[in-house]
């Protein structure tokens, strides 16, 4: 009987061995499984990679896919600000008199990062807002834009990046063409759904007066002091406009076939009427901007061709636009407050 009883208590030692290093070999094997590169997307609760938004610009070409993306702005455990923006002062005493440089204006906004991109630390933006300015000769008029609208940007909880489009050489100027090339060069680092057209020598005098995109679109500097604070006439669409991303495409975006001042924005106005849409703005108070007094560049006289164009918007708007876009990138350079996209656009 002694025998017999030492066996089986042998044999429950050995069983207990057994499952034991059986049970440690499934844990090896399940580790294993979880920490496998070929395995990683099975389990996203542990891996959790940094994403990158990659676009490619309207016309889909291959040959402008972008070389660097930017990383989205972090949104964990962070409510979407609210809608009513809590630091907002409303109106704003702008003047150009005194002197500016960038170092200084770089001084006052040092959250503004690389690019001139910002976002709220607090909450999360509503919207991704691409600010595109058309540009050549007017570094004086950019100082004092910068010094103004990153603060207001900042105070409207904005998540922005402002986009400075330089047109290349001393050909005819074209602004329309350049604010289709701002849209694509901007689609083709971040995930914008919203597009802020801006005149660089144009100034809100309101904070409540938001850059962003509404469910129409939006013109937003209707109150320009050159114009006795009075909206010019009804169909205007220039200065300071702003489109989402269904909209701007929903229209092909800007004529690129206007080369010298004027009608590019009558025909966008045209535009957005053909496709079922109106112009929303804000009230004459609230939209009033300054404008920064110039001298209209050499190369940026006004179109003679303007008033033909427009006679012809119906039959150009689904064959001028994104879609017939070409340009050649010089160079891109992501100042402090700015990212500067220089670009040949050709000539008329």
């Amino acid at each position: 009987m002694t025998g017999v009883t030492f066996s089986f208590g042998c044999f429950g030692r050995l069983c207990a061995l057994v499952t034991v290093l059986g049970v440690a070999q499934l844990l090896i094997a399940l580790v294993y499984i979880l920490y496998t590169e070929e395995t990683l997307s099975l389990v996203p609760f542990f891996y959790t990679p940094l994403l990158n938004i990659t676009r490619l610009p309207s016309n889909g070409s291959v040959d402008d896919m972008p070389s660097e993306t930017l990383t989205q702005a972090p949104s964990v455990a962070r409510e979407t600000c609210p809608e009513t923006p809590p630091h907002l002062v409303g109106p704003l005493t702008i003047n150009f008199t005194h002197s500016l440089s960038l170092e200084a204006v770089q001084k006052f906004n040092p959250e503004v990062m690389e690019g001139g991109r910002w976002w709220p630390k607090d909450c999360v933006a509503r919207q991704k807002v691409a600010i595109i300015i058309p540009f050549r000769h007017r570094e004086f008029h950019l100082r004092y834009w910068l010094h103004y609208l990153h603060p207001i940007l900042q105070r409207q909880q904005q998540e922005y990046a402002i986009y400075v489009i330089n047109q290349y050489g001393e050909t005819t100027f074209n602004r329309g063409m350049l604010m289709n090339v701002g849209y694509a060069e901007a689609r083709k680092q971040y995930d914008y759904d919203c597009f802020v057209f801006s005149d660089v020598d144009i100034v809100p005098m309101d904070d409540r007066n938001f850059y962003k995109c509404y469910s129409q679109p939006r013109h937003i500097s209707v109150a320009v002091d050159k114009f006795g604070f009075r909206l010019p006439y009804a169909q205007i669409f220039g200065g300071v406009t702003a489109l989402s991303l269904e909209q701007f495409t929903k229209i092909n975006g800007y004529p690129n076939n206007y080369w010298g001042w004027g009608g590019e924005d009558d025909d966008v106005s045209k535009r957005l009427s053909m496709r079922g849409m109106s112009i929303s703005r804000p009230d004459s108070q609230t939209g009033r901007c300054r404008m920064i007094k110039h001298q209209r560049e050499a190369h940026n006289a006004p179109n003679p061709k303007r008033f033909n164009n427009l006679s012809r918007t119906r039959q150009t708007i689904n064959s001028d636009g994104l879609n017939s876009l070409q340009y050649r990138v010089v160079s891109v350079e992501k100042n402090p407050l700015y990212t500067n996209v220089t670009v040949d656009i050709g000539k008329p």
